[in-house]
This record gives C-alpha cells, structure tokens and sequence, in this order.
C-alpha cells in the first residue's frame, strides 16, 4: 500500500534484491502457518524465523516486533486483494450491471474464501494493529475501481455515485466479514452469495436511471 506505517510499526528495510524478497516471503508465510498452528497470541518472531529457516538475526533485519512483522503482512494482503480485484473492475468496464454486480462480488467472495483458514486468522491479527491508514489506503482503491467501472455501466447512471458505491462496497464488504465471524457453513455461504448479488442488483436498480 502506498502508505506510511505508524513509526513503531516501521519494517527495519524493504527487500531490494531477489534473494531479500524470497526471504521475505518466506518469513510471511511461515507467519501464516505459525498463526494458523499456534493463534496469535502465542506467535512470536523466534517461532516464525524457526518455521521459515531462517536465523534470528536475519528476521529482525526486517522485522524489529511482532507488532512490525503482521503488520507488514496485513499490508501484503490488502495489496494483493487490492490488485486483484482492480484488475476484475478494469476487466467488466462497459458490461451490463448485472455482470459488474456478479464479477465483483464473485471476485471478492473467491479471494477471501480460496484460503478461508488464512483470511480468519489476518482477521484476528489485525485487532493487535493500528492499522486504520492500510484499511483506508485499501478502501481508496476499491472506491476508485468500483466507481471507474460502474460509470461505463451502459444501462444505469447514478446522480451520486460515489453514495451509491461506497453503500455497495459497505454491504458486500460487511456481508463477506460476517461468514467469517460466524463461522457459516459452506452450504449457507453459496446461498448467502446468491442473496448478495440479487439484494446488490435491486439497490443498484432503484438508486440508477
């Protein structure tokens, strides 16, 4: 994210070279196992360097804190997702709202429930953070996709569009949050999914011309 960190969340460097940035990596997805193994509360930066092969010493090169190290992959996240689903609203630009409505919503759906188990768990870091500005940055994006593309809609204008997609984006966003916090089965998740698009589509239909 094109953000700065809260100071005493700072990353010690950036990886530069390839062989910093499998490090990196690494470290990244050993956090996720180790989260995922032992929860939040019990990972610790000598756990992740032990699980992702590297020394001690190697890690705080990068990372100073736990605090530092998920909040860096609280950041990869987001980027990723981000990217991800910039590249579905470029893709429907001047598709009927109906596809928009069932890209979108399909896109953000898949890339929070393909590795569910990881998802919960960057949930449940994210509480020890303060990282207000990674959500925004996040946010902002989303807004300036989603908007870009519901204006090439060719059968729906929208006089305040920028009301209408942040209502848009809050209800899918809030709705894929709470299967999660909930923990619903898979069954009812599909079925939720459907409603989603169908309740999406109605809004946009009444708030369009």
């Amino acid at each position: 994210m094109d953000v700065a960190a809260p100071s005493h969340l700072n990353a010690r460097k950036r990886p530069r070279q390839a062989r910093s940035a499998v490090t990196v990596e690494a470290i990244f997805e050993a956090t996720i196992q180790v989260l995922l193994t032992e929860g939040v509360h019990r990972l610790t930066t000598t756990r992740v360097a032990k699980r992702a092969g590297v020394s001690v010493g190697t890690m705080y090169q990068y990372f100073p804190h736990k605090q530092a190290l998920l909040y860096a992959l609280n950041e990869r996240y987001l980027d990723q997702l981000a990217d991800r689903m910039e590249a579905v609203c470029l893709r429907h630009h001047g598709e009927p709202t109906a596809a928009m409505v069932e890209a979108l919503v399909t896109a953000y759906w898949e890339a929070k429930t393909e590795r569910s188990d990881v998802t919960r768990v960057l949930y449940s870091s994210a509480v020890e953070l303060d990282n207000q500005a990674l959500i925004e940055a996040f946010a902002k994006r989303m807004d300036q996709a989603t908007t870009a593309m519901l204006a090439t809609a060719p059968d729906a204008s929208y006089a305040q569009l920028d009301l209408v997609n942040a209502t848009l984006l809050s209800v899918i966003f809030g709705t894929v949050r709470n299967i999660f916090e909930r923990n619903m089965p898979l069954a009812l998740q599909a079925d939720i999914r459907g409603q989603l698009i169908a309740m999406c589509l109605s809004y946009l239909k009444q708030a369009g011309s």
